[in-house]
């Protein structure tokens, strides 16, 4: 990959990088200076079927070869992923807007997933069951489902897509995926490794395009026998009923609204410093971003100062600037979202510590902001900001804050901040999320799931669970003769 330029992004269809039929393009900017750097492909409904045909291929060849085959090259891709990290992170950068720093991140704890699970794909076991009948012999066996259909977003072009690619190649399936209009290059660069790694033709497939039309059509092919989702709440439950009149497998990774309770017995310099983190990578454009900041009263101001200075020393610019923490956000109409979102709060009554502002006239940037007081009907503690907006209000016992961290649909990520063993296991049990992080920032891993509950979806695309939604059960009795 030159290191100089954007690469323009093709479709990928049975190993081949291929333009568009018609040559249909769109547009792909830098959101750090609104300037045009590429272009992406626009599939057409032939691409789309050219596509198909190829995973419907790729899979026969690929769940053909033994686990320790489909091993040894996944880890090849993980391997070139890695010699090629600093391009890879750099086109990231230019597409997306996040630091350097976080996206060459992103793209070698890619690699490690993809080891993580190249390994777990050895581990997919059946077993032998007793039968009532000892003249026959019992079976279980685990097979792959088939070809898989996969949406991914903008926010981590490498590391959502990864998730799902590792776990579906580890089953034996193969991949078509549909890339984000936003971030493009770098998802095409993670499935070139892929083909270059040496995967047969077929197994990985790009295309890209028009959301609802690709997501219509590949969802309702009979090639496709899996879909995987991560999005917004609204765009996944449109897919998942899709999938269902389809009888399509799915999983789905949608929106958070994560609550991040502050006891009274918090470090809470340690809490600033985690949950801070948190709350600016990626210029809160994260699913499980802290959000909604659930303060004890006699320790708010306190932690409201500190946050607030935390915030402050938050160096904001271009991606590729040396020190720059945190880019732009993904596109000018986030950043009206955000001044809508501090503006209705401070109508209604809260106060804008820090930030709250458009950063300059180029570009899509916003200040790291806190806002205090924050009265339960705002908009900003009912809808996912989604950007670098941190909302707080006091709470005077911890029954209080579970009632308001549990109140919302929402049940992906939460976060806690405490020194009380007995504290922390009540949250553990009472708190209705599918991660929790207590006393640290969120660190996900291959080997620990990775998924919400309510109505941030279901399934998981982490830990040896990630593999069920890829596998199907057959049951076989043999009676000898």
């Amino acid at each position: 990959m030159n290191t100089t330029t954007y690469p323009d992004t093709r479709l990928l269809i049975d190993n081949e990088w291929i333009d568009a039929r018609g040559g249909r393009t769109q547009d792909v900017r830098n959101p750090a200076t609104g300037a045009v750097i590429g272009t992406m492909a626009r599939a057409s409904i032939e691409d789309l079927d050219a596509a198909l045909a190829a995973a419907r291929r790729g899979f026969a060849a690929w769940r053909g070869m033994p686990a320790h085959e489909r091993a040894a090259t996944m880890r090849r891709a993980a391997a070139l992923v890695r010699e090629r990290a600093d391009d890879i992170a750099r086109t990231m950068t230019l597409e997306q807007g996040k630091p350097l720093a976080e996206a060459r991140y992103e793209v070698t704890s890619s690699a490690d997933i993809i080891d993580w699970f190249a390994d777990e794909g050895l581990r997919v076991y059946g077993r032998i069951v007793p039968s009532r009948n000892l003249a026959a012999q019992q079976l279980v066996m685990k097979e792959p489902v088939g070809p898989v259909a996969a949406f991914t977003p903008w926010n981590f072009p490498i590391n959502q897509v990864v998730r799902k690619l590792a776990a579906a190649l580890a089953s034996g399936c193969s991949f078509l995926l549909k890339v984000p209009q936003e971030t493009p290059a770098s998802p095409a660069a993670l499935l070139a490794a892929f083909v270059d790694a040496g995967t047969p033709a077929g197994v990985v497939g790009l295309v890209a395009g028009p959301s609802a039309e690709i997501s219509e059509h590949l969802i309702a092919s009979p090639i496709i026998r899996k879909v995987t989702f991560t999005g917004s709440t609204p765009v996944g439950k449109e897919l998942a009923a899709l999938a269902g009149r389809h009888m399509k497998r799915v999983t789905m990774e949608l929106g958070g609204h994560a609550p991040v309770i502050v006891a009274e017995d918090a470090d809470i310099a340690l809490a600033v410093k985690a949950s801070g983190g948190g709350k600016f990578i990626n210029a809160g454009q994260v699913c499980v971003s802290p959000t909604r900041f659930l303060v004890h009263r006699s320790i708010a101001r306190e932690f409201e100062e500190v946050f607030a200075k935390y915030a402050e020393r938050i160096k904001v610019g271009d991606g590729l600037a040396q020190g720059t923490r945190m880019g732009p956000l993904v596109n000018t109409r986030r950043v009206d979202a955000m001044l809508a979102l501090v503006a209705d709060a401070r109508t209604k009554g809260a106060r804008v510590v820090t930030g709250g502002e458009r950063i300059g006239g180029e570009g899509s940037f916003f200040t790291p902001t806190l806002l205090a007081d924050v009265p339960l009907d705002a908009a900003v503690f009912n809808d996912e900001p989604f950007g670098p907006i941190a909302a707080m209000r006091p709470f005077d016992t911890l029954d209080e804050a579970i009632a308001e961290a549990n109140r919302l649909p929402f049940g992906l990520a939460s976060y806690a901040f405490t020194r009380s063993i007995r504290t922390a296991h009540e949250l553990a049990q009472r708190l209705e999320v599918g991660m929790l992080w207590i006393n640290q920032p969120a660190l996900p891993s291959a080997e620990m799931p990775f998924g919400g509950v309510k109505d941030s979806g279901y399934g998981t695309e982490g830990g040896p669970e990630a593999m069920e939604p890829y596998l199907v059960t057959k049951a076989v009795s043999i009676l000898g003769v």
